[in-house]
């Protein structure tokens, strides 16, 4: 077994965080492809995303409350096999209606790897410190949707859509592989009543009558559906309306993530040192800032590669400041209920971001405008929540 806070332990709770990114963001240039392939629509395309992030939502009012009861380690385990079996379903798909029942399947898998690894993170370090090493975390995990598109790019020349669900489907047998071997239990607050009905009920209430967890959960909800307003309609802005290859939207794509990088960097190095309020105030300037100038200059300057991945790598380095200290500012002040906390905010973070991917997919008319207003929307959304509620909250 792994020590606790050791290089490997993070490296492997890195890769579970992964499942995320890597489930939406790998087979982004396969898009326009499967279209083709299935006969679909653009929004019934869009939709194998939007039901992901649904089923990614749902998932997690069970997973967290499953872990504070029974323990991180055997749920994880459960959760990764199932995402492994689905993905094998997603590559066999002859429908983009079984498509669309695999994916479900494949987040409901999915999300234990985010929300369990979250709440080991804050089983091992204190609030303050798991900023930090959520932070560096998502710097490492930003490498995932750095290189994921670049690399689903290739799969989609070489071998055809099917081939980044049969990669998915290995990385996720592996992680059975290390997490049974390696991973210990790390819950020393075991909550025997976590799973009872009123308990669970109550501890959601509590949670959302709480000011102080809503705002850093709207916050952090408003910037990750930014995020995935892009990931559902880049690929069609990038390869139909710009017409680049796979691979170079994948490049495109990889440039914006470089923001994300920055913007995790920027937090693991001065969260500690600032505090995760102030962090937080000039995220959001930033998301308001690149949300604006996103939808000003593609309105100006349409069909322009640069006119979307210059704002949006500013737009992204305000993710990559607010995600990391939105989350442990969530779920520091509840450890007994850390993975409940993990759970509704997660839960809220993705049914908010499927709305907006929907939107953009059935708001489709073949340019870059849906995707940059619900962009600037969620960046106005983000300053608003922290002006309102947030700032208010630490005066």
């Amino acid at each position: 077994m792994l020590r606790p806070g050791s290089l490997f332990f993070t490296v492997i709770l890195t890769a579970l965080v992964a499942f995320g990114p890597l489930s939406t963001d790998m087979y982004l240039p396969s898009l326009p492809a499967m279209k083709k392939e299935f006969g679909a629509s653009v929004s019934d395309v869009q939709l194998t995303l939007s039901i992901f992030l649904a089923g990614f939502a749902v998932s997690q009012l069970l997973y967290g409350p499953l872990s504070d009861r029974f323990g991180r380690r055997p749920i994880l385990l459960f959760g990764i096999t199932i995402y492994g079996f689905a993905s094998v379903a997603c590559f066999l798909s002859q429908t983009i209606e079984m498509l669309i029942i695999s994916r479900f399947f494949q987040a409901f898998g999915a999300c234990s790897g985010p929300v369990l690894g979250r709440a080991i993170v804050r089983d091992v370090y204190g609030q303050e410190r798991a900023a930090q090493v959520l932070a560096y975390m998502g710097s490492a995990m930003a490498l995932a949707p750095a290189f994921a598109p670049l690399f689903g790019g290739y799969l989609q020349v070489w071998f055809g859509w099917q081939a980044s669900f049969v990669f998915l489907a290995v990385f996720a047998f592996v992680l059975v592989g290390l997490v049974g071997v390696l991973i210990q239990e790390t819950n020393s607050h075991i909550n025997p009543y976590a799973m009872q009905p009123g308990k669970l009920a109550g501890n959601y209430a509590a949670l959302l009558k709480h000011r102080g967890f809503m705002g850093y959960v709207l916050l952090n909800s408003c910037v990750f559906s930014g995020l995935f307003a892009f990931i559902s309609g880049s690929s069609f802005v990038f390869i139909d309306v710009f017409g680049l290859e796979p691979n170079l939207y994948g490049v495109c794509f990889g440039i914006v993530v470089c923001g994300y990088i920055t913007g995790t960097l920027i937090a693991g190095r001065y969260s500690r040192k600032f505090g995760s309020e102030t962090m937080l105030r000039y995220g959001s300037f930033l998301s308001i800032l690149g949300g604006c100038l996103l939808f000003g200059v593609v309105w100006a300057v349409p069909g322009h590669v640069a006119s979307v991945v210059a704002p949006m790598f500013v737009f992204m380095i305000s993710v990559g400041v607010v995600m990391p200290n939105s989350m442990a500012g969530a779920i520091g002040p509840f450890p007994k209920m850390a993975g409940a906390a993990s759970a509704l905010m997660g839960f809220i973070q993705m049914a908010i971001a499927a709305i907006i991917g929907a939107g953009v997919g059935m708001m489709h008319d073949g340019t870059a405008r849906p995707m940059t207003v619900a962009i600037a929307l969620m960046g106005a959304g983000a300053f608003l929540t922290y002006a309102l509620i947030i700032r208010r909250k630490a005066d």
